[in-house]
């Protein structure tokens, strides 16, 4: 992908036809081998981070005059500090292996018209006073990457580096995730999980998808969709695989002759009716030591409206013992369960969804979490959100 773009736009391939060491990483543009003078009057290289602002596989003008810098502070030839274009400094980790210790800000009148002008004016602030020093010093390395950025994405994911969590979405990169029930709120998962640099996403269901499911799914299913009598895992890898790379769809229940499909799963989120497969799936992932999360939805007609409750209950190697003491259901469930599949609707589907993976990324460091609950319910009536089962 990184290749594709400097091959589409034109401000991009300028870079590196004029001898730019330049790469795209992440959603960043990162240009290496900027030489520059420290305060000891020393020539040293450093590294221009700029955040990408991109349509497609098209770039756009840059939203932002902000730009990292990736060395000691730059100096004028006589060791004097640029103060000029001085804006922050500390350390900052924007993921992607991408570190800087400073932020600068030049801004011209009416901005930078495209990616060429905005690295190029910076990398001459820089470099000017090293070219004073050492007359053959130039930023111009025509030095080209080895290895170009491969991402699960099929597109450059640039919101991380917009607003700079990319160090936290880092984080998920470790993560194969499974995903086992695609009904509503598997769907629902799916949709958030498939935004995330997971190397890998395994769907598991074996119904199709037909036109109950289209009313409480993501997005839109046209008619032609459901007259292809699509699986429900075929169907959602055909929509997420525009954007994600890394989704298996497995179209088949689990059971004690497949368990083998979830080797190599550290996290799963599990959206399956209970019963005894159910059982066989948690110990599985037990014995893996991998983490998971179920959720569930119980909702009953009273009178002349729908309330009930949703749980979000979560295993972690740490803690296990309060799933197997009543927060999980392993039996068949009944009319009056709570927590078995009675009517749902897309919005409560959409919300168990997000209840889910927000636990996911509080687990894995990205969201702050301080309670650490391993069960969560939220009541439609009175719209009370409980924790429970705390580290």
């Amino acid at each position: 992908m990184s290749r594709a773009l400097f091959s589409l736009n034109n401000d991009l391939k300028r870079l590196r036809d004029e001898g730019y060491f330049v790469q795209v990483i992440g959603g960043f543009l990162v240009m290496r081998d900027v030489p520059y003078v420290d305060s000891e009057c020393e020539v040293r290289m450093g590294t221009l981070i700029s955040s990408l602002t991109l349509a497609g596989d098209q770039t756009r003008r840059p939203d932002t005059h902000v730009i990292h810098f990736d060395g000691d502070f730059p100096c004028g030839p006589d060791g004097t500090p640029i103060r000029q274009i001085s804006r922050q400094s500390g350390t900052f980790d924007l993921g992607h292996e991408l570190t800087a210790r400073h932020s600068f800000s030049s801004k011209p009148e009416g901005g930078y018209s495209d990616y060429f002008d905005k690295m190029t004016t910076y990398a001459a602030i820089l470099s000017g006073p090293a070219a004073v020093l050492k007359p053959d010093t130039t930023p111009r390395t025509m030095k080209s990457p080895e290895d170009e950025d491969e991402s699960v994405f099929n597109y450059t994911e640039t919101a991380s580096g917009r607003v700079g969590i990319g160090a936290l979405s880092a984080r998920l990169e470790q993560d194969v995730v499974a995903i086992i029930g695609c009904g509503g709120t598997g769907g629902y998962i799916l949709d958030l999980v498939a935004k995330t640099p997971v190397p890998q996403i395994r769907l598991f269901d074996e119904d199709e998808f037909l036109q109950h499911n289209a009313f409480r799914a993501p997005g839109a299913a046209s008619i032609d969709d459901l007259r292809d009598f699509s699986k429900k895992v075929d169907y959602f890898k055909a929509i997420y695989s525009r954007m994600h790379r890394g989704i298996v769809a497995h179209d088949l229940a689990l059971s004690s002759s497949n368990l083998d499909l979830l080797d190599g799963v550290t996290f799963a989120f599990i959206s399956m009716d209970a019963g005894n497969e159910k059982k066989l799936v948690v110990e599985k992932l037990e014995t893996l030591g991998a983490s998971f999360i179920d959720v569930g939805m119980g909702l009953e007609f009273d009178e002349d409206s729908l309330g009930g409750i949703l749980r979000v209950t979560a295993s972690t190697p740490t803690m296990r013992n309060h799933v197997h003491q009543g927060r999980m259901s392993f039996g068949g469930g009944g009319e009056k369960d709570l927590y078995s599949s009675n009517i749902q609707v897309a919005d409560l589907n959409a919300l168990n969804a997000v209840l889910a993976v927000v636990k996911w990324k509080k687990i894995r460091g990205f969201y702050r979490d301080l309670e650490r609950e391993h069960h969560c319910t939220y009541t439609t009536d009175g719209n009370m959100l409980l924790n429970g089962d705390t580290e």
